[in-house]
């Protein structure tokens, strides 16, 4: 059942997950203001996913939920909370767009009262009257795997709004500041004027990591063909333990190491300037796919159907494994039987991965 945007001016999307999840909702605000440009568009996420939307020419206002409030105390928390529900009440939205199945939409839908929310239909919530008496629309979900950023498109399709091919790109904007701290890391090194690779092998979820000696043979690869790569990584301990690793097996170490030490707005500034990104699944890899910047992507235990680059086939390389020996991917657990290593990451043969490169390099 289709609504007449015409009559609505607010609308909030929320999005309460990790950062590359967050920034595949960015189409959504352009496709809402290109069609109704009257409508002011505000987003909710998490305080540490905020920064991919930051610059957003199409959002109004970004609220945030903070995941340290729980950490400094039920006090707090509960001021945080508070703060957030009055701002949001304030606000008087007409629709609410719940792009995850948790609790929370269900309760922000029934406490703003807006005159539509939208939500998917779960399977895992489908038998809760209280969650389906809490949404106005429940969205169907295909049986076959489809890109995320789809599904997110679905939220507007139940509404009658059917967005063109070109409208769903992703955007993520930067900013001078950012531009200009990136080349201050690349001119001591002379890569302010000279293609390079970025290489993000690191992800919060290890195990979708390809192993660290065939990373660090990738990178000895690139140098001596005279492919400069600079080495990027999250702060994380975990991560940073990981890069380590890499840097120790490589005999050609990368021109510059930049692990840790970017903010998101300065990663960004830096895959925009790079010839390519390689990189796994990861919000680095979104990041690349928004910026147009070609990748070169290996996906093991999760879907790249569902998870893949949103760009140009011709712009992006997807790396798995051969799907006859691993006929068990995408499984969705971490590792093989949740072991945290995964057979189908380790079975991707370096000389793809280098060739893959090489080509989008071409």
């Amino acid at each position: 059942m289709g609504i007449d945007f015409s009559k609505l001016k607010r609308i909030l999307i929320v999005k309460l997950r990790h950062h590359g999840d967050v920034l595949l909702i960015s189409p959504l605000p352009s496709i809402l203001r290109c069609h109704y440009p009257h409508l002011e568009v505000d987003v909710l996420v998490y305080a540490d996913t905020s920064p991919l939307l930051e610059n957003h020419p199409d959002i109004s206002h970004i609220h945030v939920i903070d995941r340290r409030w729980r950490q400094e105390g039920l006090i707090r928390q509960l001021q945080g909370e508070t703060h957030l529900l009055s701002t949001l009440n304030s606000r008087h939205y007409d629709l609410m767009l719940h792009l995850t199945e948790s609790w929370r939409g269900a309760f922000l839908a029934r406490w703003l009262r807006p005159r539509y929310a939208v939500t998917a239909d779960y399977v895992r919530r489908r038998h809760s009257r209280w969650w389906r008496g809490s949404f106005s629309h429940h969205y169907a979900q295909p049986s076959r795997l489809r890109h995320t950023v789809e599904k997110h498109l679905d939220a507007l399709r139940v509404l009658g709004l059917y967005p063109s091919p070109i409208e769903r790109q992703l955007i993520l904007k930067l900013t001078d500041e950012s531009r200009q701290r990136v080349l201050a890391h690349l001119t001591p090194h002379g890569l302010q004027n000279r293609p390079f690779v970025v290489v993000h092998p690191t992800s919060r979820w290890l195990f979708k990591c390809w192993p660290t000696a065939h990373m660090a043979e990738l990178i000895n690869q690139l140098q001596e063909r005279g492919w400069p790569v600079v080495l990027t990584a999250g702060p994380d301990r975990e991560e940073m333990a990981m890069v380590a690793a890499i840097l120790q097996g490589c005999t050609m170490p990368p021109s510059l190491n930049l692990a840790g030490q970017l903010s998101l707005p300065d990663l960004a500034a830096l895959i925009a300037q790079a010839r390519l990104f390689i990189g796994v699944d990861s919000a680095p890899m979104h990041m690349a796919a928004a910026l147009n910047t070609p990748t070169v992507t290996l996906f093991g235990p999760s879907g790249d159907r569902e998870w893949g680059p949103w760009m140009p086939p011709h712009r992006r390389r997807i790396l798995t494994a051969d799907p006859e020996q691993f006929p068990c991917r995408p499984c969705g657990l971490a590792g093989c039987a949740d072991s945290r290593r995964s057979d189908c990451l380790e079975a991707i043969p370096g000389t793809s991965v280098l060739s893959a490169a090489l080509e989008l390099l071409s």
